[in-house]
């Protein structure tokens, strides 16, 4: 049988697994939301990091390197970054008290990911760097007709794009009757989303057009992909918890700002993650940060190595749910020392076919492990075959 150099991915924007054709083969750029830095990251941040650096370094291996662009975001202005400042650092002023939460932060998710084995994307822009980029694109959506200024806000016009919703299958009717949708009179749809929106005094904000204010959460995504990977781009990805509302509203926003018929060809998203098959939860005692599992021994009574982390992850296909148990890391930690017995920790050696075929088969990192552990097999069997004849010698 031929080798396998087909990448085929599943797009959630089409719902079909298709081939992986790159816009050009000497510049593939994949963009995937990173974290909102007012705490440390869950376990559940951990999925996409993990996922994604697989097809970041499989995307290397097909076309080179030097040759694929990742980016992957920092989201440092926030409501919840507000809060967290405001309770953590009440005697400081709140600029400087959000500048002290999100470098906190934002270093910490650092050590994480590469406590997980990821490689360190391409570029890691700052929401807060890329303001100017924001606002413009607000201003050509205004001047298309695509946005509007109402009650000191501007406001995305979901009426103004045709097919609104094609990522994530929903229609308006559906979100004009979703529960979490506010209807405010100031509203020309009730589904329609913020751009930008004023800041008190006491709020931290930025001179514009539309008075001093903040941007909204989506358009940050819209700026920062564009300016790093252009108006079209090849892989768009995130959890499964971001298709609605803001992948679908960083598309709204992307493709009437361009004029573009999409913002990205391949759409990509990791399933939902549990612990010990329950949602995690603070209410619950269960919510758990990679640097809790790393750092100390509160899941399982122990602290667990990253590599392991890694690869109990890596166990269950990325756009199935996953329940995370001390089981499966015990599991992992198993299979890891048994590699690291027969000598399978050289991440430089070349990849079977049967692997590698799995990998390209939309990451199919279930069927890459059990290679792994068939060539384990076949190790051990022949270890024992050399031991036979040396002692019968």
């Amino acid at each position: 049988m031929g080798e396998t150099t087909t990448l085929r991915l599943y797009n959630t924007l089409t719902r079909t697994k298709e081939d992986f054709v790159p816009i050009d083969p000497a510049n593939v750029r994949m963009y995937v939301c990173g974290p909102t830095v007012y705490d440390f990251a869950h376990i559940g941040n951990a999925r996409p990091v993990i996922v994604f650096d697989v097809l970041f370094r499989l995307l290397r291996h097909l076309y080179g390197a030097e040759h694929v662009t990742y980016v992957r975001n920092i989201t440092d202005v926030d409501d919840k970054i507000n809060a967290r400042a405001a309770r953590d650092f009440p005697g400081l002023p709140l600029n400087e008290a959000i500048r002290k939460v999100t470098e906190t932060t934002a270093a910490q998710y650092r050590r994480d990911t590469l406590a997980l084995g990821a490689l360190e994307p391409t570029v890691e822009p700052r929401a807060t760097d890329n303001i100017a980029g924001m606002q413009s694109l607000i201003t050509t959506l205004i001047g298309s007709r695509h946005a509007y200024e109402a009650a000191g806000e501007v406001l995305f016009s979901v009426d103004s794009m045709p097919d609104y919703g094609r990522l994530s299958g929903r229609n308006l009717a559906d979100n004009v009757a979703g529960a979490r949708i506010a209807v405010e009179a100031h509203k020309r749809n009730p589904a329609d989303f913020v751009l930008w929106k004023q800041s008190a005094p006491d709020e931290p904000g930025w001179d514009s057009p539309w008075g001093r204010g903040r941007p909204g959460w989506h358009i940050e995504c819209s700026a920062m992909s564009e300016r790093y990977l252009g108006k079209v781009f090849d892989i768009h990805a995130g959890g499964l918890d971001l298709i609605f509302p803001h992948h679908e509203n960083e598309i709204a926003q992307s493709r009437c700002a361009h004029g573009t018929p999409v913002m990205a060809n391949y759409w990509l998203h990791n399933g939902f993650l549990q612990v010990e098959g329950q949602k995690m939860s603070k209410s619950l005692g269960n919510f758990i940060t990679i640097h809790d599992l790393l750092e100390t021994e509160r899941f399982g009574g122990f602290a667990w190595p990253g590599p392991v982390l890694r690869f109990a992850m890596l166990m269950t296909s990325y756009r199935e749910p996953v329940d995370f148990t001390v089981q499966k890391l015990e599991e992992a930690s198993i299979a890891l020392s048994a590699f690291k017995v027969f000598g399978y920790e050289d991440d430089t050696a070349e990849p079977s076919e049967e692997f590698r075929g799995a990998l390209l088969d939309d990451l199919n990192t279930p069927r890459a492990i059990a290679e792994l552990f068939r060539l384990l097999r076949l190790s051990k069997q022949m270890a024992l075959s050399t031991a036979g004849r040396g002692h019968r010698s």
